[in-house]
């Protein structure tokens, strides 16, 4: 189907017979990646709906395409789009740059002077974020929002969350601030120029990650065949 077929918009009570399939495949992405997401119940997907904090996307006859949803943290000073996920009959055909730009125009809307950061593993995600004005930060420019952080204890990478204090991990962060930030074009510029970069980047999280268990494995004190069932299954 066309990428333009699809509808893509602010998801209504309607939609909450989704909730089900969505979480559904948040949780079998996750696995099939190897990477950790905080896992979300129906309900919680279903709260996000009523809130009008969600963006869904269908297809002409009402076949779940994909969804993403708003959680804010620091009394509405951060604000992060969560939960992106696509059916994988539909990814890699643009549906999820249009989902990310609909809730980003949403954020916006709803939280004008909000922070809108995100997390991934990904270095597709990455180009979508930087084409909307997104630049990479340290996770000290994030939400220091204890609820936030707990969020992350369901992720298969928490361990290596605490061990860093917080201050690093498998994800990369990325910001948008509306008070001081490059305009989109800059950012998506920075990307390109900087891609492989950032795909070494990703790969040395990786590896210096791996090295590390690998060390405390050798001690008794991790667990090193679950960590590479994490890259490599």
């Amino acid at each position: 189907m066309d990428n333009q077929e699809i509808i893509v918009r602010q998801a209504v009570p309607d939609d909450k017979k989704y909730s089900t399939t969505i979480t559904d495949e948040m949780e079998s992405s996750a696995n099939a990646r190897g990477t950790g997401i905080a896992k979300r119940s129906p309900e919680y997907i279903e709260k996000k709906i009523d809130e009008g904090k969600a963006v869904i996307a269908l297809t002409p006859k009402g076949d779940w395409v994909g969804f993403c949803y708003i959680e804010t943290w620091s009394h509405e000073e951060y604000v992060a789009n969560s939960g992106l996920i696509v059916s994988p009959e539909y990814r890699k055909s643009g549906v999820a740059k249009r989902i990310k730009q609909t809730i980003f125009k949403l954020s916006r809307k709803k939280y004008p002077t909000a922070k809108i950061f995100g997390l991934t593993t990904g270095l597709a995600v990455m180009k979508i974020n930087s084409d909307l004005g997104y630049e990479p930060v340290t996770y000290s420019e994030l939400t220091q929002d204890e609820e936030f952080w707990a969020g992350c204890k369901s992720c298969v990478n928490y361990e290596i969350l605490m061990s860093k204090d917080r201050k690093n991990c498998m994800c990369t962060a990325m910001l948008y601030d509306p008070k001081d930030h490059y305009e989109p074009e800059e950012t998506k510029a920075f990307f390109e120029e900087n891609k492989t970069g950032f795909e070494r980047l990703l790969r040395f999280k990786q590896w210096k990650f791996l090295d590390a268990f690998r060390r405390k494995d050798k001690k008794g004190g991790g667990s090193l065949k679950s960590f590479f069932a994490l890259f490599f299954n």
